[in-house]
């Protein structure tokens, strides 16, 4: 029967996962928020299908949150850790120091003892690492200077609990619990108890330091001893052997089993068998990050939430708004643009998932009351929930009219040349293509709207005017009507889109050289005339197949003139795909008919004995280019006669 039930709660929870899930994607909500939902739909407070009491919903968030911190901590490299040392520390500690401070001062206003209010201070001062980093990555935004820097602060809190766990003991303080409390308290018991504070301390340090130790002189010969039976599964099961063991020896000192798994990963990290155990565990990541979402959500106490709505309300929006005071100041310190700014303040607004494991260490040492604790757990959870939402907010309302407030209130650089060239967007595309043409003595106009990058640029020498290249004005005052040719290189897609139909009414002498992220854009391109489309990836994937073709033992001629090939018909197949590709039965049977096509082609000049003569030239491109210019010759004459 227990299995049973195991089996029921699983099909549950994937079941929601796979149902919720897809629906909030094509709502624009996100993969988190549809985790969450699904968790409150199944949850003790929803429809009730994974237990009243919610006691078996921590079970699967605690398993979720072990593996994710592993996780992380596998990817959390010294190099990395040293490349990102200021922002860690300064973004980071900053954030936390001003955050805690702030809490601990409010608690102590509203009556709490000065111990209990830095208890709460240090818990409320994290983000969720693992709602964060989904959702930014999803919005692709983990490159940006935002995402790089809320990336930074989350690393600083990570490690930050270790330090928090190991003084919570010495905060302790007598309080007067229930009898049932109390006995529950004594119902877990560690190698720790009943030592004074100091010394539970000093044995959690003791732990951890003989962790870190070990780790760096056992566990690589340990792996290394395993790795020699070539059993992959074995591998895979020590693995899960060191971390289900130091989660263990964690819990029997009083810390939280995902504090030891992170500390696990981090050991792990500089192994040389790091690699392996990502293989072996990333197809699992995702799984658990969203069955520790649907925990999350099914966690949230909405009992009490309409029991006491106005005390949740206010915890919760004075939380946000407090943390999102202190990032923005963070922010500006660090001198992040306004639009960066904003996003990082909003993205890491929220409590932390570590919230759960520290306020339960915090009741079970007396810190604080579960009648202080539990309201705060509910609000934390709640405000997790609503990331997603305030993250959409800030994308359709707050960032149109106070995002560009800085840019708009600067005036654009007024342009004092007129080149034949002018490039929209100097970032790592148009940089290359710009650099290319310089030298080779061709005269650019470059055209910048990020006013961070605009001053960077300019300090590496480089001469490039900040203003928005899809105003028309601007445009005309970049001498478009004089220029030749016009490269789009702007990361984003629809704008370029926007640009090409203004450009194409205003400026129809232009030639148009526009980036592509995909087939999909580019596709989009050629509808409005654009006859020169480039998709970002496309050259450097060649590059890296001829490479490859010729670490194989291809000739440099054959692999050049394969790479060819393979271009010419890559790229006619968009234009005979473009005009179908809104029909998908007959997309992809004239897909799939020209994929076959082109390794028939490709393997047919692969056993031809002939060496063509045009090995190394790209003769297609020869004939079109001299065949119109032997056109134009005969227009000419006809035109003079």
């Amino acid at each position: 029967m227990h299995g049973e039930g195991f089996f029921f709660q699983a099909f549950v929870y994937l079941a929601a996962a796979v149902i919720s899930v897809p629906v909030a994607k094509r709502l624009g909500l996100g993969s988190v928020l549809g985790y969450l939902i699904a968790g409150f739909i199944i949850g003790p407070f929803g429809l009730k299908l994974i237990g009243s009491e919610g006691q078996d919903v921590m079970h699967f968030a605690e398993f979720g949150v072990v593996m994710m911190l592993f996780l992380i901590g596998l990817e959390l490299q010294p190099s990395l850790l040293w490349r990102l040392r200021s922002p860690i520390l300064g973004m980071g500690g900053l954030q936390v120091g001003l955050t805690t401070a702030a809490i601990t001062c409010i608690g102590a206003l509203l009556g709490l003892s000065l111990q209990a209010s830095l208890a709460v201070g240090m818990t409320l001062a994290l983000s969720s690492t693992a709602i964060v980093l989904q959702t930014l990555n999803e919005k692709s935004l983990m490159k940006t200077d935002a995402g790089q820097s809320a990336f930074s602060v989350l690393l600083f809190q990570d490690i930050a609990v270790i330090p928090m766990l190991a003084i919570m003991p010495l905060l302790a303080v007598k309080v007067t619990e229930t009898v049932h409390e109390a006995g529950q308290a004594h119902a877990s018991t560690t190698w720790v108890e009943g030592l004074p504070g100091w010394g539970q301390a000093l044995a959690v340090i003791g732990v951890i330091a003989a962790i870190i130790i070990c780790g760096l002189f056992l566990v690589r010969h340990f792996f290394r001893y395993v790795a020699q039976t070539r059993l992959r599964e074995l591998f895979t099961a020590a693995a899960l052997l060191v971390v289900i063991g130091i989660a263990l020896l964690m819990s029997k000192v009083g810390l939280s089993p995902a504090l030891g798994t992170f500390l696990a990963g981090v050991v792990l990290a500089n192994s040389e068998y790091r690699h392996e155990l990502e293989g072996d565990i990333e197809p699992f990541k995702g799984l658990l990050l969203g069955l520790f979402f649907i925990a999350v959500g099914a966690s949230i106490d909405f009992a009490m939430i309409t029991a006491k709505p106005g005390l949740i309300a206010m915890i919760v929006g004075g939380l946000i708004v407090l943390k999102l005071a202190i990032l923005l100041i963070v922010g500006k310190i660090f001198k992040m643009g306004q639009d960066q700014n904003i996003l990082f303040a909003f993205s890491l607004a929220q409590g932390g998932e570590f919230a759960f494991v520290l306020f339960s260490f915090a009741v079970q040492n007396h810190v604080i009351t579960s009648a202080v604790a539990n309201p705060l757990i509910g609000a934390v959870a709640l405000s997790m929930a609503l990331t997603p939402l305030i993250l959409i907010v800030n994308d359709k309302i707050i960032q149109p009219r106070f995002g560009t407030k800085e840019q708009g209130q600067r005036e654009a650089d007024s342009i004092d040349e007129e080149n034949p060239v002018i490039i929209a967007g100097f970032g790592s595309f148009g940089s290359i293509v710009g650099r290319l043409l310089r030298a080779n003595g061709v005269g650019i106009t470059v055209l910048e709207h990020d006013s961070d990058k605009v001053e960077l640029l300019r300090k590496l020498g480089l001469k490039v005017f900040y203003g928005d290249a899809s105003r028309h004005d601007l445009l005309h005052a970049a001498g478009a009507e004089k220029a030749k040719v016009l490269v789009l290189a702007l990361d984003n897609d629809e704008k370029i889109l926007n640009m090409v139909q203004m450009v194409k009414k205003h400026f129809p002498n232009l030639t148009i050289l526009a980036r592509a992220s995909g087939r999909t854009e580019a596709y989009k391109l050629l509808d409005e005339g654009v006859n020169h489309v480039y998709r970002t990836s496309l050259d450097t994937s060649l590059r890296v197949g001829i490479d490859a073709l010729r670490s194989l033992g291809f000739r440099s001629y054959q692999a050049h003139r394969a790479t060819k090939t393979f271009r010419h018909h890559d790229e006619d197949s968009i234009s005979a795909l473009q005009h179908v590709r809104h029909d998908r039965k007959t997309y992809i049977s004239n897909a799939r008919q020209r994929i076959e096509d082109l390794e028939q082609l490709l393997l047919t000049e692969l056993l031809d004995s002939e060496e063509h003569l045009d090995a190394g030239w790209d003769t297609a491109s020869m004939i079109k280019e001299f065949g119109g210019k032997k056109q134009d010759k005969k227009s000419d004459k006809t035109d003079n006669s």
